[in-house]
């Protein structure tokens, strides 16, 4: 699977961009991303802070880990 040019924390700081009232296909311009991408991660990590991120990516790390598959 192709790896994100952006990191999780990176992620959210543009979507907290957005939330600030900063138009999306202006903030989409300035971090050099597609439209889709940013409705995307919006569909994945909205409401979503740093902590719970976290949580999200060890509990998916340890059901992988108990179903014997490789992280």
């Amino acid at each position: 699977m192709k790896t994100s040019r952006f990191s999780e924390t990176q992620i959210l700081g543009i979507l907290k961009q957005a939330e600030g009232g900063l138009q999306v296909p202006e903030l989409c311009r300035q971090h050099g991303m597609s439209n889709a991408s940013f409705y995307k991660w919006r569909a994945k990590y909205g409401g979503m802070d740093a902590s719970m991120i976290a949580e999200k990516k060890a509990s998916l790390l340890l059901l992988h880990t108990i179903k014997g598959g490789i992280p």
